[in-house]
């Protein structure tokens, strides 16, 4: 257990406006790699409180109650975002900015409104203003857009795993108020060409690279994605190269190249048999000059909306329940055995935009919608 005195000199005020609370949030830029000065805050809003006991690892913070419920549910979401866009006059930038009851700015939906949302079902507890009819634990974690092995949620399981037993959990990421379970996995891979380099006026003399990657781009474009049925949920799989690199110079035939693939994938597959997929896609794509590499993959995460937990969820905040198409981090919770689900305020299709934002109703009608239920 951490209780190092950590202060932050932008102090978040957990007793207002949820909507208050999601703006000063994001006026405090937290690019992945940079969560500290947001951490710092959110410690300090949260030992401030009453009947929570804290942990932290790094700019990965643990709080929870101990009073003695029948049940436990989790609620989670990562502080960090991507980096703020470049693009001139771009809204979705920090600090945040207000029109019409809508707030602008870099994690408008992913996810600083779920953050406010946890800290202010927090704040709620600790001043005794709700009684919750559930323990709960909080957590809030760096490095989740990011490669998996920086995540500070892994970081934490290794670290305080001990405390992160819970019957249910939810993670505030953006859903539009509506409940997604499970979530598609994900794998990269890499089909590395090889060739022999030689001068491009005698091309004769070598092998192009970045030719005998074509076929694979081929198969790529030509594939077709599947939409798979998992536990009553349609999970929509995509196959995309992602980025390509190769070549020296213009006048130089390449002797290598790189195409990088990014599949996702439904959650009833497992990574090895994504994998076994995409090599099949590929087929004789893959042999003498081009190899397959996998560089990084997370399961994803099943439903699980039968459960007791889950679906007294569902039917507390109402709405018929989605797959989620991206990869989150229920899947981590479902890999500890919790079963877990995403629901948060915003439009995930805004995530990452030059126009992210959030309205400010979605925001207060998430945390309405969760203090009914833990009520």
């Amino acid at each position: 257990m951490s209780h190092a005195d950590i202060r932050s000199p932008q102090p978040l005020d957990l007793s207002g406006d949820v909507a208050d609370l999601t703006r000063a949030l994001m006026d405090i830029e937290s690019v992945s790699g940079g969560e500290g000065p947001l951490a710092d805050a959110v410690w300090e809003a949260l030992s401030g409180l009453d009947g929570l006991e804290l942990a932290r690892n790094g700019d990965t913070i643990l709080a929870r109650t101990s009073l003695g419920r029948a049940e436990r549910v989790m609620l989670a979401g990562h502080l960090d975002t991507v980096p703020l866009p470049t693009t001139p006059g771009a809204r979705g930038t920090v600090p945040a900015a207000v029109e019409d009851g809508v707030i602008y700015g870099r994690g408008a939906t992913d996810m600083k409104g779920g953050v406010a949302v946890q800290l202010a079902v927090a704040g709620m507890i600790g001043r005794g203003e709700l009684n919750p009819n559930r323990d709960v634990t909080f957590v809030f974690y760096d490095h989740e857009e990011v490669s998996a092995d920086l995540s500070g949620f892994g970081r934490l399981v290794e670290s305080h795993g001990e405390l992160l037993g819970a019957d249910f959990g939810i993670l505030l990421e953006p859903t539009n108020g509506v409940v997604e379970g499970g979530c598609n996995g994900t794998i990269r891979l890499e089909a590395r060409t090889t060739g022999t380099a030689a001068h491009s006026a005698r091309a004769w003399m070598g092998e192009n690279a970045i030719h005998r990657g074509a076929r694979v781009l081929t198969r790529l474009a030509e594939h077709e994605p599947q939409t798979v049925r998992v536990e009553g949920l349609d999970y929509r799989e995509s196959l995309n190269a992602v980025r390509i690199a190769g070549g020296t110079a213009g006048n130089v035939i390449p002797d290598s190249m790189t195409i990088e693939i990014n599949y996702r994938f439904a959650p009833s597959k497992s990574p090895a048999e994504a994998e076994e997929y995409v090599r099949g896609v590929l087929g004789d794509a893959i042999g003498e000059g081009c190899e397959l590499v996998v560089t990084d993959a997370a399961a994803g995460a099943r439903p699980g909306l039968t459960h007791p937990a889950a679906a007294s969820f569902v039917e507390a905040v109402g709405g018929e329940p989605l797959p989620k198409y991206g990869w989150t981090d229920v899947a981590r919770l479902s890999a500890l055995g919790i079963p877990a689900v995403n629901f948060g305020p915003g439009d995930a299709l805004l995530a990452h935009t030059d126009d992210e934002h959030v309205a400010e109703d979605a925001v207060r009608r998430c945390l309405e919608a969760m203090t009914a239920w833990l009520s």
